[in-house]
């Protein structure tokens, strides 16, 4: 999937613009102890394998930050903005973690642009995003991610 890149100034006329998806990546172990590590959340729902498997879920799941982390580098691939000094991840709106990932479970993005706003030397745009997971019916994370950009 290439990315689609725009200049500042066609910014304003997004609104609507379905990104589309991501590739699929692969959730693993490795990256589930190393974000465990990084934020010290090491509960054994997602640290410990052999303990997970009599779990509720049956596996070892990421942690839901994990999994919304993930939206910066898959966005990344999605779109970018020429001509621009500064890009910032502004925040997030309405965040919702809907299906736990299980490790070996593959994730991709989905993106659509759904606002953007003139701020002080800059636009901010709106999208709403949809973590999915390869196979299930349900989404792993819903949420409205927000980005600056200032030429």
């Amino acid at each position: 999937m290439s990315a689609t890149v725009v200049t500042f100034e066609e910014l304003p006329s997004l609104v609507g613009k379905d990104l589309g998806y991501t590739d699929y990546i692969e959730i693993t172990q490795n990256q589930i102890n190393t974000f465990a590590d990084a934020t010290d959340d090491h509960q054994w729902i997602h640290t410990d394998p052999e303990k997970a498997k009599d779990g509720p879920f049956g596996a070892p799941i990421a942690h839901g930050f994990l999994t919304l982390s993930l939206i910066i580098p898959l966005w990344s691939s999605l779109f970018d903005v020429d001509g621009v000094k500064t890009k910032v991840n502004y925040g997030l709106d309405r965040v919702r973690f809907t299906n736990p990932v299980k490790v070996g479970s593959k994730v991709r993005l989905h993106s659509v642009i759904s606002e953007v706003t003139e701020v002080k030397g800059g636009v901010q745009i709106k999208t709403s995003n949809t973590i999915e997971i390869d196979g299930e019916e349900r989404p792993a994370v819903v949420a409205e991610f927000l980005a600056r950009f200032y030429a």
